[in-house]
């Protein structure tokens, strides 16, 4: 049994029927879209999105219909935006897969992610599920935020910690917070217990972010098989701020010039990741990364004991631990 599977053991039997639900909430009546709809489905991830809501509404008191609806509802609205970035970064895959924009062209995803969104909207709408659909589109703004501002601040080059955190808690954990918010509501009314369940959520999210940044540089026992796309696409993650932090002036100045003028040249990708490493800005990203681990699991303590809350202390400690 894999990992995911265990965290998965007290709601399989809920996450199993969502499979289903969700595949209903897909159908339309133009059999080029349920073409293209079967096709995301059946090359969908880990689905753990889905899971932080079943576990957050199972640690708050229970799985009912409105967990259901929050589930759809979240993998509706952010299969909606991966499909619209496949476009916008003319990505010509996804986990693997071709992308939707690939095999059907951008004019055809940009309508299924405007058809997705909708789904999703409607599905809340229907159901009166007003709250779920303020959180979930409140994450869905910030996202876009977030990835906004990561984009100035590529074109400069001048971004600083504090405004790291600020993009990736929009970009990464608002949608984890939302999940989490989210399957507390579907449980609970208690507005403390889901902003209490949302913070979880946003805690986990940044360092999911932050153990994403790191694989970038590799491991100490995979050095040389770093992979260096953030630095290719111009992004500034926390190894590479706290090395040019603590770096000197003709280093900085050095390492900022690579990064924008010569990050498609693998021998210089290779010189700015040695000295990310040398500059200690790997340790000091597993240092924050830990931090903020360690925040979310006190946070989740705090929830009375239960099999689904141990199952979401497993997958925080999964998040920060896992090899891809």
């Amino acid at each position: 049994m894999s990992v995911i599977d265990s965290i998965k053991a007290p709601v399989r039997q809920e996450m199993e029927l969502f499979e289903q639900k969700f595949r209903q909430s897909m159908k339309s009546s133009v059999p080029l879209l349920d073409k293209i709809t079967a096709y995301i489905v059946k090359r969908k991830g880990k689905q753990l999105r889905p899971l932080f809501v079943f576990l957050s509404a199972s640690a708050c008191g229970g799985v009912n219909e409105s967990t259901y609806r929050a589930a759809a509802l979240i993998e509706l609205l952010h299969t909606a935006t991966l499909v619209h970035d496949d476009v916008v970064d003319d990505s010509n895959l996804r986990r693997g897969f071709f992308s939707v924009s690939a095999l059907w062209k951008n004019k055809i995803a940009v309508l299924v992610g405007d058809y997705l969104l909708s789904r999703g909207l409607l599905l809340s709408l229907d159901n009166n599920d007003f709250r779920l659909l303020k959180t979930v589109a409140t994450a869905v703004r910030e996202m876009s935020e977030g990835e906004l501002l990561q984009i100035e601040k590529a074109r400069r080059l001048d971004i600083a910690e504090p405004v790291y955190f600020e993009i990736i808690r929009q970009k990464t954990a608002s949608l984890i917070a939302s999940c989490c918010a989210c399957g507390a509501a579907s449980a609970d009314d208690s507005e403390e217990l889901q902003e209490r369940m949302r913070k979880f959520g946003e805690l986990t999210g940044i360092a999911f972010q932050i153990k994403d940044d790191l694989f970038d540089y590799g491991s100490s026992g995979d050095i040389g098989k770093p992979t260096g796309i953030d630095i290719k696409e111009k992004k500034m993650t926390l190894p590479l701020i706290y090395a040019l932090n603590n770096a000197s002036r003709n280093d900085k100045r050095r390492m900022i010039n690579i990064v924008k003028n010569h990050n498609n040249e693998p021998e210089k990708v290779a010189e700015v990741i040695s000295f990310v490493w040398k500059s200690g800005g790997i340790e000091y990203a597993r240092q924050r990364m830990n931090q903020y681990k360690d925040e979310a699991l006190a946070l989740l303590r705090t929830f009375p004991e239960s099999q689904a809350r141990t199952s979401l202390e497993q997958l925080v400690i999964y998040t920060t631990q896992r090899e891809k």
